[in-house]
């Protein structure tokens, strides 16, 4: 590679083409003013029209948006709390801590049909948003306890001990000291949970009842049965365009917040 550093070029430009041909064609063909998508005949705007005056789409994804939401918030309190617990010893914590690593593992179909066994058949929680709710939570929660506890893992207790000598109550100590440290991670899990929520197919097929229908889930059925239409590749294109959109923004404070830190570090 030394002798050829072109040679690592090309194949970089060959993964990076492997990655995202798929994506850029998907893009392409959603402004082709034909139904086909191995063939463009002009440019139109027509599948984003018609997509706009689908109100299925909007009433699916108002549903995705507060499930996502709703279980992503959850889902970082619980797991927050249950990082801070699995931090000290206490007996059985390789347990506690194998069964919050299961989810982590387990086939989605799996979980999908115990989720449907449990929630609907014993519980008695009707197929819906309830039912939903229920299942995101459970497999979402493990994905932020690993996230937030190795933050907390690596923290120096000494900061807690000093601000407990300093006169802080616990609580006071936690607001200042612990959450700005964790509150990365935390963030992190509950992008997580969230992203989690948003896309999940496979479970919320087994849950979903009568007018409580998921966009994945939507889209899905929708290419199951008339194939890929022009206006599920519209779709398809405008949540790629939110979620790089939502990257480059990430990226953008990012950057931000590690410039102010270099320059307040250089100015004391």
């Amino acid at each position: 590679m030394n002798r050829r550093p072109w040679a690592l070029g090309a194949v970089v430009a060959l993964v990076f083409l492997f990655l995202y041909a798929p994506i850029a064609w998907l893009a392409i063909a959603s402004f082709n003013s034909s139904r086909s998508l191995s063939r463009i005949s002009g440019f139109s705007l027509q599948w984003y029209a018609e997509l706009a005056d689908d109100t299925r789409v909007f009433a699916s994804l108002q549903l995705t948006l507060q499930l996502a939401l709703a279980s992503a918030a959850i889902s970082t309190v619980i797991g927050t709390l249950a990082a801070f617990g699995l931090r000290r010893a206490f007996p059985g914590r390789g347990l506690w801590t194998v069964l919050l690593s299961l989810p982590l593992v387990v086939p989605e179909v799996v979980m999908g049909v115990a989720m449907l066994g449990f929630f609907v058949k014993l519980a008695g929680v009707p197929l819906g948003f309830g039912a939903l709710l229920f299942a995101h939570v459970a497999f979402s929660l493990s994905f932020v306890v690993v996230v937030v506890r190795s933050r907390v893992s690596g923290m120096d207790a000494r900061m807690e001990e000093a601000a407990a000598d300093l006169g802080a109550s616990p609580f006071v100590a936690f607001r200042t000291v612990t959450l700005p440290l964790v509150a990365p991670a935390v963030v992190a899990g509950a992008a997580f949970a969230f992203l989690l929520s948003f896309d999940d197919v496979v479970i919320s097929s087994y849950l979903t009842g009568v007018g409580s229908t998921t966009l994945p889930v939507f889209v899905y059925a929708q290419a199951s049965k008339r194939g890929i239409s022009p206006e599920i590749v519209a779709l398809s294109t405008l949540m790629v365009a939110a979620t790089a959109l939502l990257l480059i923004i990430g990226v953008v404070v990012a950057s931000w917040r590690a410039r102010r830190a270099g320059s307040v570090t250089r100015l004391a």
